[in-house]
């Protein structure tokens, strides 16, 4: 057992802040909650209409609220108390519900109502997601971040694999309107857990949200070639190696039509695994090698499982695949979370919100596109190719990602040194001067997730849908 300990997850964040064991917890309950919406929804349009094109027309509808609330969600996370942002958020999150659940139990449930709810729901996790995520960086330690990330990936990855199939049931056997009475249930008891947040208000001086304060956020990200690179790493990374739109063709191609739904989940086992084997990720300070390390393990395995015949070769690629997203996932949220200085975290939290969704959208677009062109496993084989490559040509342009290290960065030394000016303000306070932090009674063995999420949660916040390691946004 000693010699396993030092690759379990870190529980440093769960045993340090109260109020990341409440958001831990509450991403949880939302987790779920999202995917009995998340199945339902697209099989109700599918039996309301009989068209794949009708349930295609969903990512329309998603993506263009998603980008515009999410930029805008991150101007207002600077500019308000986040929790009431977070609370208000998931009050709208479980009206949305209500709505799909009076729709689902009319005698003739209405197909406009659904698109209308979609779009709601992209909406209402663009605006709370900048708000999530840039509380991270103030209720847990400075040296914690990267454990704190691993617990919430850890989170998302155990609901992602047991979320669907407990909603895949309760649809089959209880119907669209049970799903969505879960969904609603699950918001409840999530607006409560958030009202036990501490407050976080904005910096004394902040501005009203505005398209100038946008602005200064991308300047800032722009100005900064560690945050540039791995904004720029992840969308080469998505853009040229997420072929989960074609997965249907691949399982196809292999003769294995009963292997899809397992390519679809393999990538959340691969990071499952990495998750609950990752304590020695908080030990490392390199973190911009374990942004380039994972996005290049994904791509190579995304390039493997389009070059391998045997099904179960393929299965194992993408698992692997999973754990490399996870691995440079960790890095990016870790970059993030001890360089951005805590008046313009809300900001770069919403441009995460773009580069984060839009990436995986141009990927599908193009998997689909080359595949069409070249052959189903050409598409991925070269997707994988053309990401390692990538990366690597964003290496050479921008070598202070891989430069990086946490104890000697400037920005990150900056951002420790107002933590620790905070929490020497107020001793009996958390890491940025919010609740009392202290462990509390009870048993300290808990499960962590990431915060990228997602809508996740949300989840990851979530709400980050996407791949996943990306989270629902329902």
């Amino acid at each position: 057992m000693n010699r396993l300990a030092p690759l379990l997850p870190d529980l440093a964040p769960w045993r340090s802040s109260r109020d990341f064991r409440l958001l831990w917890v509450q991403g949880l309950v939302t987790v779920f909650a999202s995917f009995m919406a998340l199945v339902a929804l697209p099989l109700q349009i599918k039996e309301l209409t009989g068209s794949p094109f009708a349930v295609g027309v969903m990512g329309a509808v998603e993506l263009v609220p998603l980008v515009v609330f999410g930029l805008y969600g991150g101007a207002l996370a600077d500019a308000v108390d986040r929790r009431k942002v977070i609370v208000a958020t998931e009050a709208g999150l479980g009206l949305l519900a209500l709505v799909l659940l009076v729709n689902a139990l009319l005698p003739s449930p209405l197909l406009w109502p659904l698109y209308g709810v979609a779009a709601g729901v992209s909406a209402l996790a663009g605006l709370q997601r900048p708000a999530l995520d840039s509380l991270l960086a103030r209720i847990v330690p400075h040296e914690q971040q990267t454990a704190a990330a691993a617990l919430n990936s850890l989170r998302w990855q155990l609901g992602s694999i047991a979320g669907p199939a407990l909603a895949g049931l309760v649809v089959a056997y209880a119907g669209h309107a049970a799903a969505y009475g879960v969904t609603l249930g699950g918001y409840v008891l999530s607006v409560l857990l958030c009202r036990g947040l501490s407050p976080a208000p904005p910096a004394h001086d902040a501005d009203k949200p505005s398209l100038r304060g946008i602005a200064e956020g991308a300047r800032y990200a722009w100005s900064r070639p560690v945050l540039l690179g791995t904004y720029a790493v992840d969308l080469a990374a998505m853009f040229f190696a997420f072929p989960n739109t074609i997965f249907p063709f691949l399982a196809d191609d292999l003769d294995a039509e009963w292997s899809l739904g397992l390519m679809y989940a393999a990538g959340s086992v691969g990071s499952l695994v990495l998750g609950l084997t990752s304590g020695w990720t908080s030990r490392v300070r390199r973190h911009g090698l374990l942004v380039v390390a994972g996005a290049t393990g994904w791509g190579l395995a995304i390039a493997a499982a389009g070059w391998f015949t045997n099904v179960w070769a393929v299965l194992l690629c993408l698992a692997v695949a999973g754990a490399g997203d996870m691995l440079s996932g960790l890095g990016r949220s870790t970059i993030w979370n001890q360089t951005i200085p805590e008046e313009l975290r809300g900001r770069l939290a919403g441009i995460e919100v773009l580069s984060y969704s839009v990436g995986p959208q141009l990927g599908q677009l193009r998997a689909g596109g080359v595949a069409g062109w070249t052959g189903t496993r050409a598409a991925i084989w070269s997707g994988g190719v053309a990401c390692v490559a990538s990366v690597g040509l964003l290496c050479l342009a921008l070598p202070k990602l891989l430069a990086y290290d946490a104890t000697t960065d400037a920005d990150a030394l900056r951002r420790k040194a107002q933590q620790d000016a905070r929490r020497e303000a107020r001793p009996d306070a958390g890491p940025d001067g919010g609740r009392e932090t202290r462990p509390e009674a009870g048993p300290d063995a808990g499960r962590e997730t990431r915060p990228d999420a997602g809508p996740d949660a949300g989840q990851e916040t979530g709400p980050d849908a996407g791949r996943e390691t990306r989270h629902p946004s329902a």
